[in-house]
């Protein structure tokens, strides 16, 4: 495990704290998603399950497995289960060293809370087009977070919807903070492979993801006010960085 890795592992276990949320159900995303790119025309269909692809998928769900066994990477897994601006939030605060909330941060709340509703929209058609099988229903096995194990089995596998929240997120905040890119995109690589982990995605949904959430950021750089909200999400974390 390299340096970066060892490094976001403490940061992840001992960087625990509660955060303020706002109501993010009265919020909209900044482009509509009509207007956001269809992952359908640009995306490959998820691996035929006798293709070379889906071994790889296969052999990197027992990965997952093995990973499982060491408990701290484990308990970073359990924790990037959880679906919520706020926990991305959390998370991201422990590798930039500041407190992502609506009181201490509200402009970088905001271009974040903003940025990620806009980009979770690009997973929405594909997942409904392929409804891809989930590794753990294909298995029949559990998952690290039994919880969502129902709800999800009725939603489809490809892309992984955490994955694009999480890599945009990681997205944002390396334009936002670009010291800090190598480590802001560790964090953002390792909180996919969660997925994986947790034996809620294959592989190839987690690589599509990525691909996915790409384009949507890109598609935020087309819109003015993000732009405006990115300038001001920016000048406010020099700030603190400056002031801490």
């Amino acid at each position: 495990m390299n340096k970066t890795l060892k490094y976001l592992l403490c940061v992840s276990i001992i960087f625990n704290f509660q955060l303020s949320t706002f109501n993010l159900s009265a919020q909209k995303p900044l482009i509509d998603s009509l207007h956001m790119p269809n992952a359908v025309h640009f995306l490959p269909p998820p691996p035929d399950t006798a293709s070379a692809a889906f071994q790889y998928d296969k052999a990197q769900y027992r990965w997952g497995l093995e990973q499982r066994k060491d408990s701290a990477r484990l308990a970073i897994a359990v924790g990037d289960a959880i679906w919520s601006i706020d926990n991305i939030c959390k998370i991201y605060s422990g590798v930039l060293g500041i407190t992502i909330s609506p009181e201490n941060t509200p402009t970088i709340y905001r271009m974040l809370t903003l940025g990620l509703l806009t980009t979770d929209q690009a997973g929405k058609l594909p997942k409904n087009h392929y409804m891809r099988t989930r590794p753990y229903v294909f298995y029949d096995q559990p998952t690290i977070a039994p919880g969502d194990e129902e709800v999800l089995r009725h939603n489809g596998s490809y892309p992984s919807g955490h994955t694009i929240l999480g890599w945009s997120a990681a997205l944002l905040l390396t334009e936002m903070a670009p010291e800090c890119a190598d480590t802001i995109l560790a964090r953002g690589y390792m909180y996919g492979q969660s997925r994986v982990i947790a034996g809620y995605h294959w592989q190839s949904d987690v690589d599509a993801a990525r691909l996915v959430a790409s384009a949507a950021v890109a598609r935020l750089h087309a819109d003015k006010r993000f732009h405006k909200l990115m300038k001001k999400a920016r000048k406010e974390y020099k700030k603190l960085k400056k002031n801490g």
